[in-house]
């Protein structure tokens, strides 16, 4: 089931204009809580949840998780976000078998490392 998470969702104006983009192609989101490993949020079986209480930091950016989209839906999506002026959000993954056991800000955390690594 297509499903897109958003960790540390920008500010109510920037949600309406991500709502507005999503409504059209009937694409919703739900955010996401920063101690579960993404893919339980993500509804796989096979990830079971962390039962501690999350101590650590918060994230410091939004981050979007997508999962189940197809590549033509993915593009879809993004194109939608960035025309309706939301953004930018260079903190984004689609959800995978290596980063499925990961909490929201490891896998921030590697998107940083590799957009800076790109980008010094």
């Amino acid at each position: 089931k297509e499903m897109i998470l958003l960790f540390n969702p920008p500010a109510k104006e920037q949600l309406l204009k991500i709502r507005s983009a999503l409504l059209p192609l009937h694409t919703a989101y739900q955010t996401g809580t920063d101690n579960q490993p993404l893919g339980y949020l993500a509804g796989m079986k096979d990830i079971s949840p962390v039962e501690e209480n999350y101590a650590g930091e918060e994230l410091p950016d939004t981050m979007f998780l997508f999962s189940s989209l197809s590549s033509s839906r993915l593009d879809q999506v993004l194109a939608a976000l960035r025309k309706s002026g939301a953004g930018p959000f260079p903190y984004k993954a689609v959800l995978t078998a290596t980063n499925s056991k990961w909490n929201a800000l490891d896998c921030f955390n590697e998107i940083r490392r590799e957009h800076e690594a790109l980008h010094p």
